[in-house]
């Protein structure tokens, strides 16, 4: 018993000490779990490596869901990959145990997303924290992984637009690009932003956890994720947001929030996950994936001029601090000074040094999240009129 002990100490040890001279090698042959798989992100990602012809281990809620995983089985069954449905649990140790077995390399996506919880402790810092320590249980008892790739958000880095500009930190303005992976989000709570806090304490978690293990830890930290995904019905908060902006239902009495963003395409996140994953060189822990700034109101102009009867007058920001409280009850006057009128500056250059990245431009993915959302069948039951009586205009990219 304690020479088995000992054998398992000193490969562990080795392993550690191995990937820190020479990096990570992933064997493609190798089956590559996903936390999530049906979600936004993860679909796409999933999408990647069947297409890449990797075997995926996919960990869902329900392995019988049929609807649910359809889109999923569509890629799978003209890919040269394959996969494989795992029923797990975030909230329940051990859950992960089976789906993990074989695996070299875990993609952790599956957090809650949501802008607004009436009880942010339960809905969101709960599954985030909690589930990511499941998850890397689980990734201890697993001694062939080598490396877990996190989904985090930009919002672990900021959880503030005005945290973000040059003249809050000092800088000059005409080379500020913005805030690096340096940055940690201070200033978010459990009342104040409680989901840029979930985000932030849950990777700090990670991170700790993290910290002398045989296996490598990288963090994605995107942007605000847009773009088509593998289903054109969802419903995640992307997916909502926008829908709101194109049906004109985000709109409080007086226009759209001027509500500074960066944002990336959702295939370019996927993409950013792949390449942490599967590089053989030892990389950095965090990584920014952003493409652009924009706004919200930017993004309803844009919507605006492929489809005339799209809303996209301006909100003012001093009528947004005084009726937008009374109007979106999620919103307060902190939020709206810190964050309407401001635009969020990140720098995503250690993301194209390291991971090379290429960004996609962001009016040619707003312009195909358009598409995929008008032509769904959701948008058209809720939105039967929609685009009857416009003169719409073709944007050629």
């Amino acid at each position: 018993m304690k020479l088995k002990f000992i054998y398992k100490c000193t490969f562990f040890i080795f392993i550690y000490f191995n990937n820190i001279c020479y990096g990570v090698v992933i064997d493609k042959e190798k089956p590559v779990l996903v936390t999530g798989a049906t979600g936004y992100v993860a679909g796409v990602l999933v999408k990647k490596l069947l297409e890449e012809g990797c075997t995926v281990h996919a960990a869902v809620r329900n392995k019988d869901d049929n609807e649910k995983l359809k889109y999923l089985n569509e890629i799978a069954e003209s890919s040269d990959g394959s996969i494989t449905y795992f029923e797990a649990d975030l909230m329940e140790e051990g859950s992960y145990d089976e789906a993990m077995k074989g695996c070299e390399l875990v993609f952790h996506t599956a957090s809650p997303f949501k802008f607004y919880a009436k009880d942010p402790q339960e809905e969101l810092i709960k599954p985030a924290v909690e589930g990511t320590k499941n998850v890397l249980s689980s990734v201890d008892k697993t001694s062939t992984v080598k490396r877990v790739v996190f989904t985090s958000s930009v919002a672990a880095i900021s959880g503030d637009n005005i945290e973000t500009t040059a003249k809050e930190n000092n800088a000059d303005g005409a080379s500020w690009k913005g805030l690096d992976e340096s940055y940690w989000n201070k200033t978010s709570s459990l009342k104040y932003n409680p989901y840029p806090f979930s985000k932030t304490l849950a990777e700090e978690k990670a991170l700790e956890l993290s910290k002398g293990k045989p296996w490598e830890f990288v963090s994605i930290n995107p942007a605000f994720v847009i773009g088509p995904g593998i289903n054109p019905n969802s419903t995640a908060t992307s997916y909502h947001l926008i829908t709101q902006l194109i049906d004109g239902s985000y709109r409080w009495k007086g226009g759209v929030p001027k509500l500074g963003l960066a944002a990336v395409d959702v295939r370019d996140v996927a993409d950013a996950h792949y390449k942490a994953g599967f590089t053989e060189e030892s990389i950095a822990q965090r990584y920014i994936v952003s493409a652009e700034r924009t706004s919200l109101h930017a993004m309803a102009e844009l919507f605006h001029k492929y489809d005339e009867t799209i809303y996209k007058k301006p909100m003012w920001k001093n009528l947004a601090w005084l009726f937008g409280p009374f109007f979106d009850g999620t919103i307060t006057r902190e939020f709206i000074t810190n964050n309407f009128d401001i635009e969020c500056y990140v720098d995503n250059q250690k993301s194209i040094d390291d991971l090379k990245m290429e960004y996609r431009p962001l009016e040619k993915s707003l312009v195909e999240f358009f598409e995929q959302i008008t032509q769904s069948e959701a948008f058209k039951i809720k939105n039967p009129k929609f685009g009857n009586d416009s003169q719409s205009q073709c944007i050629i990219l």
